[in-house]
């Protein structure tokens, strides 16, 4: 039963993204709202809109035929706020900082509030607004799963967000995410919203590996987020763990080095970076 419910919460996401894409990206074109892709190209930005508004039509009837619990508005609330401020940084965002480390110096030191620092940490008060709706652990435990859902989810929201440098690349990884999910959650009911989220992916993705539309940090923020959410919904505390360790040392790792260029320098990852890019 629940394997029919994700496939048609899939499909029925797909089909809604494929009915309005054109309508939204329509909308920011006739708005001048493009911006110069990495090939210089002017296309429409933010069009990771849909993945809201595919969704939020998706949850809805899930909630009317009883198929969805209250968590349901956690997930919306938590993906529509971190769009929110991606959108913010899409429509005002300059590129004076770069990574959390820049943007953190920015508002520590200079006292400068960057687009990129708002969008982190309104990030990270979401993700421990959804830590604490969990609930998990009691007594002197309750804090540690707090901290470790909370790291969880607003990392993973970064992760996605500085894949998304080069067309496909933030949705690949997104769908990378997924798939790891799925295996080690199979059958949990948080899934639902990774296939409604997978299914708006699914029409999207081709425009953006063709160069022809951007999700931006709008797009790349919900991604991001959904993983996160789900993370931490069917992941045992071991698992959690190690998987906040590897996040840990990808944003070490990123803040360090390029991530185009080590993806670049290894044939297997540029093998997957290139597949399907026009």
């Amino acid at each position: 039963m629940a394997g029919l419910l994700f496939a048609a919460a899939f499909a029925g996401s797909f089909f809604i993204t494929w009915l309005i894409l054109p309508l939204i990206m329509g909308m920011l074109i006739k708005s001048g709202f493009v911006r110069p892709n990495f090939r210089n190209e002017e296309v429409p930005l933010g069009v990771g809109l849909v993945f809201f508004l595919s969704a939020l039509v998706v949850i809805m009837v899930g909630r009317y035929f009883g198929w969805l619990e209250n968590n349901a508005y956690t997930f919306l609330f938590a993906v529509g706020t971190t769009g929110l401020f991606g959108l913010v940084d899409d429509v005002f965002g300059s590129r004076h900082a770069s990574g959390l480390k820049g943007h953190f110096k920015k508002l520590l030191y200079e006292r400068e509030m960057t687009t990129g620092a708002l969008k982190a940490l309104a990030g990270g008060f979401v993700a421990l607004m959804v830590s604490l709706e969990l609930g998990e652990g009691s007594g002197i435990y309750r804090g540690l799963y707090i901290l470790v859902n909370t790291l969880m989810i607003a990392l993973s929201t970064n992760a996605v967000n500085l894949l998304d440098l080069r067309p496909g690349r933030a949705g690949k990884g997104f769908l990378v995410f997924a798939v790891l999910m799925i295996i080690l959650g199979t059958g949990n009911t948080q899934l639902f919203f990774l296939a409604v989220i997978a299914g708006s992916l699914a029409a999207y993705l081709p425009l953006d590996l063709q160069g022809r539309a951007m999700m931006g940090d709008t797009g790349s923020n919900m991604l991001g987020m959904t993983v996160g959410y789900v993370a931490v919904h069917v992941l045992s505390l071991p698992v959690k763990l190690a998987y906040l360790l590897f996040l840990i040392g990808f944003h070490l790792l990123t803040e360090k080095y390029s991530l185009t260029k080590i993806i670049e320098n290894n044939k297997f990852l540029n093998f997957i970076d290139m597949l399907g890019r026009k």
